[in-house]
């Protein structure tokens, strides 16, 4: 079973607030808009943070440490769970469904990889990307040695980079600027 987890835990030191609580669209906040076009792909969906700081009803997995990074993320999503992951940043909303969709597809006909990661124009997408529960150890045992860069764990994993063909789709939303410029974008779903 494969579940999507949207990680909404970072300390937003750039946006100078919480970017997981900005509002986006039709919804109250960015992680609303993610967890909600997760719930329209998979059976189980979780909410990646700190805290319950949300308006809405979620599935809420606590990090298991302190520090703010994704890889706090990944190890405190497959501890919990016990599955494989589809896991995609707060601040990535205009990731498309059919982007995820074929990741899925990818996923599921190529057995063989432990990472399924998006790979855009801009380059390697570590936080739009399926992790197997089986690197949970492998995580762990990063952590503990003080490195918690995402790329170290797929380049020491099996991974397959999945191609897509957009850099629109998969800007990354840290500054006011930015947070401005994806309100413009209508056309990603």
């Amino acid at each position: 079973m494969l579940s999507g987890v949207v990680i909404a835990g970072g300390k937003s030191s750039r946006m100078g607030k919480d970017k997981a609580l900005l509002p986006f669209r039709e919804c109250s906040s960015l992680a609303k808009y993610q967890y909600r076009k997760l719930e329209d792909i998979f059976n189980r969906v979780y909410l990646s943070a700190k805290s319950n700081k949300f308006d809405f009803r979620a599935n809420i997995i606590y990090d298991k440490y302190q520090d703010s990074n994704p890889l706090n993320a990944i190890i405190s999503a497959l501890e919990t769970i016990k599955t494989d992951i589809f896991l995609i940043s707060v601040d990535m909303p205009l990731v498309t469904k059919s982007t995820i969709k074929r990741l899925i597809d990818t996923y599921n006909s190529n057995p063989d990889y432990e990472v399924y990661i998006a790979k855009s124009l801009n380059g390697i997408e570590p936080t739009v990307a399926i992790y197997r529960y089986t690197l949970l150890e492998r995580a762990k045992k990063m952590y503990k040695e003080g490195n918690f860069r995402l790329m170290s764990l797929v380049k020491k994993s099996n991974y397959l980079e999945v191609e897509f063909n957009s850099l629109d789709e998969f800007i990354n939303v840290n500054t006011p600027k930015e947070y401005k410029l994806i309100s413009k974008y209508n056309n990603f779903n």
